[in-house]
């Protein structure tokens, strides 16, 4: 994480806290975060520089006025007056891990071979809780090279249990094998 985002995240976050809106201001920063991510070419555009910073400031207004929290809007248009607009998606981590922490959530992506249903996720969002003893945000990912199984990823770690993962020790330890 960069000390940009680490500042400017941070800085969106107390604005929140004493704003009293941090679960507003979270969601809007998500779904935020997805556009830029289906549409990069968006974020470009705030950061092209053939236009004027006024220019793209417009762009963020006629976008998103009146459509969010105000205290976000003018978090943006400061990004893109620093032509900080490229760090959005880690002040958004940072503004969430914050957040997180202060909440007691842990975040945990489980890949899978196959998108687990809601009462899946459940069923592991319920056990994971029970054994962190925090609440815990499970996103689902897809990587058919998982083959079957799960693999989770949080809080740095990553646990396996997965086809993949086992196939790939038994691969090491024949190549430890045929070393000597």
């Amino acid at each position: 994480m960069t000390e940009v985002a680490k500042a400017y995240g941070g800085a969106l976050y107390e604005l929140s806290i004493e704003n009293g809106n941090t679960d507003d201001i979270l969601n809007q920063l998500t779904a935020l975060k997805d556009g830029f991510t289906e549409n990069p070419k968006f974020a470009k555009l705030l950061n092209a520089p053939n236009l004027k910073k006024q220019e793209r400031l417009e762009i963020l207004d006629n976008s998103f006025k009146d459509k969010i929290d105000i205290s976000l809007l003018n978090f943006m248009k400061i990004l893109v007056e620093n032509s900080y607009i490229n760090y959005f998606c880690e002040c958004v981590t940072e503004f969430r891990n914050r957040y997180n922490a202060d909440n007691n959530i842990i975040d945990v992506t489980a890949v899978t071979a196959i998108t687990l249903s809601d009462e899946l996720i459940q069923k592991l969002r319920t056990k994971l809780e029970a054994v962190t003893g925090k609440k815990v945000s499970v996103t689902n990912k897809v990587d058919t090279k998982i083959i079957a199984g799960i693999e989770l990823q949080m809080e740095g770690a990553r646990l396996e249990s997965s086809v993949k993962s086992k196939i790939d020790a038994i691969r090491k330890s024949l190549l430890n094998l045929t070393a000597y």
